[in-house]
């Protein structure tokens, strides 16, 4: 019998990273909305309950029957879940003094199953703005922290286990360690689920949906496109048509590069230069919203009339992976916050008639790359760096034009070829130049200038959910420096962002 843990998602930006850590122990899982769950089936062996940006003393909070899961199945509740069985068993839960997020110390006060192996003291990661301040009786406290009394708990004589941090966030240095003791000591879970797995599944619930239908798939020249169209084409073959559309804001030569790179693939792919229609209608555009939502608009159009010459096509097939998700919308219909728009992700025009289909939908970025790796897909394509959907628009601050894109190809390229030439490439998760809104004082052969200034970043992520930026050597910054101050017209003045990921994004708009 196929086993699965069922997550409960109350719209915490955080739960597609539970059940990816899940599927890192080779666990199948399936995530539902708290409103759409109402009993359990037959093959669910545990249930998880995620975090949420709302309080559970809020009048219309998310909540779920307790009795449904409790003592019929192990039962792992994390932050906001951690709190309502609080709250809805007696407790008391308040907002606390002030909001409680980043790293905290972990100390284990009595261990049980959960807590096997984990260290007396240890790293986790809190987000929350209520505590719990009270235990309902027949609870026991397992750990604390300086600032919080009830950071684990469990209830007496019962598989129910409560935790105030999120053990599914890297920064959690004892989480795999807890959800792995939880799986498998607790649910006993066989750890069966791989990516082959992913893929099986994937393909059969292609062929479910699509049938025999059409679909026009939307490349980009990256790992999450290329991924999905591997996937589409396994699936339906000969009734699948991509198409690679050049909006005008590739990097330098992308456009032809990608076209014949994509010859090794077997892919039925057609090329459509539409630059002039997307910068046309970016004109003047200074918003960053905006800007994706025009992106996101002219993509739908350029397809929906390239398509015109295939009546029969009904899908619109997309590279969408989770952290685009979870940016701009819920990913399960939870209530969460919106961060951003990406392109691909909601905010559609309604007069769009192709369904849309997601093969990568539920992925975080290295979970595509494995899955690129097991279809073999060229490994070229497969480490490429992450390039937003929205190209170079989303690069450039303030609005978009014809010379500004044409500056920034041109600083782009020699970074990313630097990188290569230095072997540094595959040391940096994504990375990229900005071009900023403002222009900056220079001397340039004893005369002054007044010109650009462009930002570089490098980052280094598993997921992008979170990144750090990358400590790239000093002489390597000063040579890059002097390339794109000598050779691209335009600009005088390179910084370099050390920013992380929170509390900046990876791109800059």
């Amino acid at each position: 019998m196929k086993e699965v843990l069922l997550i409960i998602d109350f719209g915490s930006q955080y739960t597609q990273l539970i059940a990816r850590r899940v599927r890192e122990l080779n666990v199948c899982s399936k995530i539902i909305p708290y409103n759409k769950f109402q009993d359990l089936p037959q093959d669910i062996k545990g249930v998880i309950l995620s975090g949420s940006p709302c309080s559970v003393n809020d009048f219309d909070s998310p909540s779920i029957k307790l009795e449904i899961i409790r003592k019929k199945i192990p039962l792992l509740a994390l932050c906001y879940g951690a709190q309502l069985i609080s709250h809805k068993l007696g407790g008391k839960v308040a907002a606390s003094d002030s909001r409680e997020y980043g790293r905290s110390q972990l100390s284990v006060t009595s261990k049980n199953v959960l807590f096997s192996q984990v260290e007396d003291q240890s790293q986790v990661w809190m987000s929350h703005g209520d505590t719990i301040l009270e235990l309902p009786p027949n609870m026991t406290i397992n750990a604390s922290t300086d600032d919080v009394e009830v950071a684990a708990f469990s209830i007496n004589n019962e598989d129910t286990f409560g935790l105030q941090f999120h053990p599914e966030v890297y920064h959690t240095s004892c989480g795999t360690q807890i959800l792995k003791n939880f799986l498998v000591d607790i649910c006993h879970f066989s750890q069966n689920w791989t990516s082959d797995s992913f893929i099986e599944s994937a393909i059969y619930n292609l062929k479910q949906e699509i049938g025999n239908e059409k679909v026009l798939m939307a490349l980009s020249g990256g790992v999450d496109s290329t991924v999905a169209a591997v996937l589409l084409h396994q699936a339906i073959g000969e009734n699948l048509l991509c198409v690679f559309v050049d909006n005008g804001l590739l990097r330098k030569n992308e456009y032809l590069a990608v076209l014949e790179a994509y010859k090794t693939l077997g892919l039925n792919i057609k090329g459509v230069d539409a630059s002039v229609q997307f910068l046309d209608n970016l004109s003047g555009v200074s918003d960053p919203e905006k800007k994706r939502k025009i992106i996101g608009g002219t993509f739908i159009d350029v397809f929906e009339s390239f398509s015109k010459d295939y009546l029969d096509i009904k899908w619109l097939g997309q590279g969408t992976i989770y952290p685009d998700v979870i940016e701009s919308i819920s990913g399960t219909g939870g209530p969460s916050e919106t961060i951003k728009s990406h392109h691909n992700v909601g905010g559609l025009p309604e007069k769009m008639n192709l369904k849309v289909i997601e093969p990568l939908r539920s992925l975080f970025k290295d979970e595509v790359r494995r899955v690129g790796l097991a279809l073999n897909i060229n490994k070229e394509i497969i480490q490429r760096h992450p390039f937003p959907g929205p190209g170079l628009a989303i690069r450039i601050m303030g609005d978009i034009t014809y010379k500004k894109v044409s500056i920034l190809q041109d600083v782009d390229a020699i970074f990313i070829n630097a990188l290569k030439t230095h072997d540094l490439y595959d040391s940096v998760w994504q990375a990229g130049a900005i071009l900023l809104s403002d222009n900056s004082v220079g001397v340039m052969g004893d005369g002054r200038t007044y010109e650009r200034v462009v930002a570089l970043r490098a980052v280094a992520s598993t997921d992008g959910m979170t990144a750090d930026w990358v400590h790239l050597p000093y002489d390597f910054l000063s040579k890059v420096s002097n390339d794109i101050i000598n050779k691209v017209k335009g600009v005088n003045r390179v910084v370099y962002d050390i920013s992380s990921k929170p509390p900046a994004t990876i791109e800059w708009e």
